[in-house]
């Protein structure tokens, strides 16, 4: 193992654990902070609670805080930090909004995190093109502001109101993805500060390029292991003339998934179709003050043309009615879709609710739609079987689904049986022709899985590529791959 000098490496572990993660980490060299304290002023702290809210993120691991925090403002800032840290060997962790799932941003051998939240400009708006360029602490929320007035939006949507920035390095996707694809399918370009501190650009604002290698599908999905990102440059697409929302309630998942399998069979060009099981509708019901038949459900929206949207949802009407769909029910209204698709990104925190108290274990996988009811249908039968609270929503037109176990956080038991759990749904989604994960991506949790997915072979390729790019292992070392 090529560890970082003056740091700990933690043990290969899947269970998200206190002995995870590394202990006695040397304390950062007073002319590393000094150097720091003088360039960023208040904006450097080593403040505990500073540090606590940065050593978390949306997984079960425990807190695991950085020790020390800069707030860069500039992408020469997060040069200037990353040479400095690279001079001093000390690790790396970019921060954006915290709202990853697996570990990411969580310092496990201590060092510093560079918070880009604060750089949150809006580069360049080049609507005749249907481009923007923006700095990596941009939210898609603030994003979708920003460009509204130009007739355009920004289509990627997570749930969670994340930074661009770290929806690159996660490679997220979201409910939106089986029309328009994910990151991966809408950066065109990116900024990145390299392990030595050095600005490099990737990509432009072209349709397409046959440049030599693509390093912007590199920095995409790495999970700033590889660079830190400091701004993007994205695809926008035309607002749609028309948008219409639908629920259709369904005797089981089967018959939801089988319904989502002719709709993309029949090329309808569906801009959203969620599942959410009956657990989940009880959940969202309960928070949100809805009455959502307590049913395996589709959540769908039709981007289009009215005529085109009409046509659409008559034909996806027909479609659930051969497979026992019911309870067929529009929204058409902004104000009645944004409350449908509130309460769907809402599911997370509808379930903590469900068992007040309880800490979730949350997993994502992806296959080829055929084989998605069955990967679903046998994860909820472990889950009743091992008597563990669990939901389940998925982006189901591309196969990816989310289950979560609501467990008590006194009952340790609890976590080793769901984590066990976790381990064969992932498990039979690779043997299914899947992956691991779909769009929460690898950090701390699934790097064993990688291995199980990719092979030992692509792996040291991975690793290979990792040291080439950061000889000294301080980008946000101990995540996607061993060194």
């Amino acid at each position: 193992m090529h560890a970082v000098a003056g740091f700990l490496e933690s043990p290969a572990m899947n269970a998200p654990t206190e002995s995870v993660f590394a202990r006695g980490a040397q304390a950062l060299p007073d002319d590393f902070v000094q150097t720091l304290r003088g360039r960023f002023g208040e904006r450097f702290s080593t403040a505990t609670a500073v540090r606590e809210q940065h050593g978390r993120d949306e997984s079960s691991y425990p807190t695991t805080p950085p020790q020390a925090v800069v707030y860069a403002l500039t992408e020469d800032e997060v040069a200037a930090a990353v040479a400095l840290a690279a001079q001093h060997r000390v690790p790396v962790i970019a921060y954006g909004t915290g709202s990853s799932l697996e570990g990411h941003v969580l310092a496990i051998h201590g060092g510093l995190t560079i918070d880009v939240s604060r750089m949150d400009r809006i580069v360049a708006i080049n609507a005749e093109d249907l481009t923007v360029t923006v700095q990596a602490g941009v939210t898609r929320e603030q994003l979708n502001r920003e460009v509204k007035d130009s007739g355009l939006f920004f289509p990627i949507d997570p749930g969670a109101n994340a930074s661009l920035g770290g929806m690159c390095a996660t490679r997220a996707s979201g409910t939106n993805a089986v029309r328009y694809g994910t990151m991966r399918e809408n950066v065109l370009g990116l900024k990145v500060v390299t392990a030595s501190g050095e600005i490099i650009r990737t990509g432009t604002r072209a349709k397409k390029s046959s440049a030599g290698y693509d390093l912007t599908r590199l920095f995409v999905g790495s999970e700033g292991t590889l660079g830190v990102i400091v701004e993007v440059t994205l695809k926008l697409y035309p607002l749609p003339e028309a948008v219409s929302a639908a629920t259709c309630s369904f005797p089981s998942i089967a018959a939801a998934v089988d319904t989502t399998i002719a709709i993309i069979q029949m090329g309808v060009p569906i801009a959203r179709c969620e599942l959410l099981d009956a657990n989940a509708i009880r959940g969202v019901n309960k928070h949100s003050n809805l009455s959502l038949r307590e049913a395996p459900m589709l959540l769908m929206e039709f981007h289009g043309s009215p005529a085109g949207v009409q046509e659409q949802a008559e034909a996806v009407q027909a479609i659930a009615s051969e497979h026992g769909g019911t309870a067929f029910e529009w929204a058409s209204t902004p104000e009645d879709r944004s409350r449908l698709w509130k309460a769907r990104h809402q599911a997370y925190f509808a379930a903590l609710q469900m068992r007040p108290g309880c800490r979730m274990l949350t997993s994502d996988t992806c296959v080829p739609i055929s084989r998605l009811a069955e990967s679903i249908n046998a994860s909820v039968d472990e889950a009743e079987a091992a008597g563990l609270p669990y939901w389940v929503v998925g982006h189901v037109g591309d196969g990816n689904f989310h289950l979560a176990y609501l467990l008590d956080p006194n009952d340790p038991g609890e976590m080793v049986r769901a984590e066990a759990l976790s381990q064969r749904m992932v498990e039979r989604a690779i043997r299914l022709g899947g992956t691991c994960t779909g769009e929460h991506g690898i950090g701390l949790h699934k790097m064993d899985y990688l291995v199980q997915e990719a092979g030992e072979g692509a792996v040291a390729m991975m690793r290979s590529i990792k040291l080439a790019l950061d000889p000294l292992n301080i980008l946000n070392p101990g995540k996607v791959v061993r060194v």
